[in-house]
């Protein structure tokens, strides 16, 4: 197999890159946040930078052209995804949901209409969608989940709840998972529906994460009134749709060249800093420490050009994306605790602290990196995926 780029893609990358190096705010990079650490002005400062990708038509590149896409090569979105990750673009796990999950099961199985305006509203800029799937008693099984969607006239009638809706007080619409049959087996009664955020009866409750921020949500439905018009595909049909949405989710494209980065950085910190007359690389432990990184990143970075070739083949990658997921949760988790190790207590400070390193990314990559493994399907569960649909093995 030839991992080499064409000469083309080579020039698309340093394209991308002397782009980036003009539109990335210095202001971003100063406040630096990691995942689920968006603050007002952070978020003010990604949202212009995603209209900007958005009118280059790389926020969605690889949607038709007529939806704002650039119908990019599978290669060349991978290229752009490295390089975002890798410069620390203002690109983050709002964008993730719309772009990269709600979009492409919106052009599998949306109407015209709904493609019209919701694709086109995502590849933008102009459209953010926050996920409705997790419920109090439905996380890993998500398929027992109780939100009602009953049919009134025209609209649905919803009632139910979701927790852990990741910028929902941000969110233009919701992608939600609601029961539309009760009468049937659990996965067979679930429907996709669209719904605008503003509408009445609709209540955002915060959830304060581990980095003290506000990322996460309750979502309380209480008689929302929504148009019949924004079921998405087939009624009763929306766990295959739903499904499809995780497997997007799921392939972690980009992940390997942030953590490349921060390797990098990690790599230079210890050939710099001194200690009894020796520089930390000196030392053995850290050295095996930092290979070991270096070697496992490498690992998922394959992973993710794995995924990338095969949808550039017509597959659908399945297991494959939950083989990247577990994989690349866990290597990033494994990056910030060497980060923690090498840095020692000048790693537990926060970016308050005059003696903080490296803008303390490492203290707060420790602990979001915490929830990497728990959104989007548990590790475990992504192990039985694997076990399942990669190896053949029974369900029980």
């Amino acid at each position: 197999m030839d991992f080499r780029f064409t000469k083309e893609e080579e020039t698309f990358r340093q394209e991308v890159r002397e782009w980036l190096k003009q539109e990335i705010p210095q202001r971003w990079l100063e406040l630096g946040p990691i995942f689920w650490e968006e603050t007002e002005e952070s978020w003010i400062l990604s949202r212009q930078f995603q209209r900007k990708l958005g009118h280059k038509g790389w926020l969605a590149p690889a949607y038709p052209k007529e939806y704002g896409g650039l119908e990019l090569s599978h290669t060349k979105r991978l290229i752009l995804a490295e390089e975002l990750a890798y410069n620390r673009a203002p690109i983050s796990v709002e964008v993730e949901i719309s772009v990269n999950w709600v979009g492409p099961a919106l052009m599998l199985f949306g109407t015209e209409e709904q493609k019209s305006k919701y694709v086109t509203g995502v590849a933008k800029g102009d459209i953010i969608f926050c996920l409705g799937y997790s419920e109090p008693n439905a996380g890993s099984d998500l398929a027992s989940l109780q939100t009602r969607a009953v049919e009134s006239g025209d609209y649905y009638i919803i009632n139910g709840q979701k927790i852990w809706t990741s910028y929902a007080h941000y969110a233009d619409y919701c992608w939600l998972a609601a029961r539309t049959d009760a009468n049937v087996p659990k996965h067979k009664g679930i429907s996709m529906i669209l719904i605008d955020m503003k509408t009445p009866g609709i209540t955002i409750r915060p959830l304060i994460n581990i980095l003290n921020h506000h990322s996460f949500n309750e979502v309380f439905f209480d008689d929302v009134r929504v148009p019949k018009a924004n079921l998405v595909g087939q009624k009763n049909n929306g766990w295959y749709q739903l499904a499809m949405a995780l497997d997007f989710e799921r392939s972690s494209v980009g992940y390997a060249a942030a953590n490349q980065r921060t390797i990098e950085e990690l790599v230079r910190y210890a050939k710099e800093t001194k200690y009894n007359g020796k520089s930390l690389a000196d030392d053995p432990l850290i050295r095996n420490e930092l290979a070991s990184i270096a070697v496992e990143n490498e690992i998922a970075r394959m992973m993710n050009y794995r995924i990338a070739w095969m949808y550039s083949k017509g597959m659908h990658p399945s297991y494959e994306s939950s083989m990247s997921m577990v994989f690349t949760s866990e290597i990033t988790r494994h990056v910030a605790n060497v980060g923690m190790k090498t840095l020692g207590h000048y790693g537990e400070l926060d970016q308050d602290s005059k003696w903080a390193v490296m803008n303390a990314r490492f203290m707060r990559m420790c602990l979001c990196s915490l929830s990497i493994g728990l959104g989007g399907g548990t590790n475990e569960i992504q192990r039985n995926i694997i076990a399942m649909r990669g190896l053949g093995l029974p369900r029980h």
